[in-house]
């Protein structure tokens, strides 16, 4: 790789100074050659999360969906995305509302199953005994069994293609007592042992690897003995 030169000023001339390029990070031996494929969605992993739905008048139902993430810090918002042949669909996009569950390792059996079950055929919170407990601002119900809820209001519905997008405001966020430190309160999410998707298959979030900014962080300086 030829050096690449940067000009600088020096006594009103310009002159040359050489550039050494960035050191690689990556062994230079491995094997890169990739594989292309059609476009897809290979953005993985994701959450996985169960969405209540519907009201008191209409019914409940709950619907597993992947297509789902944060869009906004400040207003607080959230999507998620689904297809209009969906029995939740037209329930979400008439009441303009929806509680976002999160996910466990115990709660896998009945997120697979409540994804690939229909509204339409069975009740799904009877079938997999999960409580339905009232919201604060909405009146879709919440799961009590999820370790954190997150009551959301549809500010905009999205046409996208096979799914549509539904933007929503999180107007709400319950969290389950027992996953909070006693004495600071702080919410020690990923002792739950949270749920993930990743290309077709559900897995429990594993090994710690850092905290966000691990790696622009100052050492702590050992104390003189």
């Amino acid at each position: 790789m030829k050096k690449k030169t940067a000009v600088k000023k020096r006594d009103g001339k310009k002159a040359t100074a050489k550039i050494s390029p960035a050191p690689r990070t990556l062994d230079a031996q491995q094997n890169y050659d990739k594989v292309t494929w059609k476009p897809g969605t290979m953005i993985y992993p994701l959450p996985v999360v169960m969405v209540s739905c519907g009201n008191p008048e209409r019914g409940y139902n709950i619907i597993t969906a992947a297509w789902t993430g944060i869009t906004c810090t400040n207003p607080a918002m959230c999507y998620i995305s689904l297809r209009p042949q969906r029995h939740s669909y037209p329930l979400i996009k008439e009441l303009g509302e929806f509680c976002i569950n999160l996910t466990t390792a115990e709660l896998a059996f009945a997120v697979d199953w409540c994804g690939v079950k229909s509204g339409k055929d069975v009740d799904k919170f009877k079938e997999m005994k999960l409580t339905p407990v009232p919201a604060q601002f909405i009146a879709a119900p919440m799961i009590a069994q999820s370790p954190l809820n997150l009551e959301c209001r549809v500010t905009q519905i999205i046409p996208l293609g096979s799914h549509d997008m539904f933007l929503a405001e999180i107007l709400a966020v319950h969290a389950t007592k027992k996953y909070l430190n006693p004495q600071t309160d702080a919410l020690n999410l990923n002792s739950t042992h949270l749920l993930c998707f990743s290309h077709g298959k559900y897995y429990q979030l594993g090994e710690f690897k850092g905290k966000f900014g691990f790696s622009v962080q100052k050492k702590k300086k050992k104390p003189s003995k």
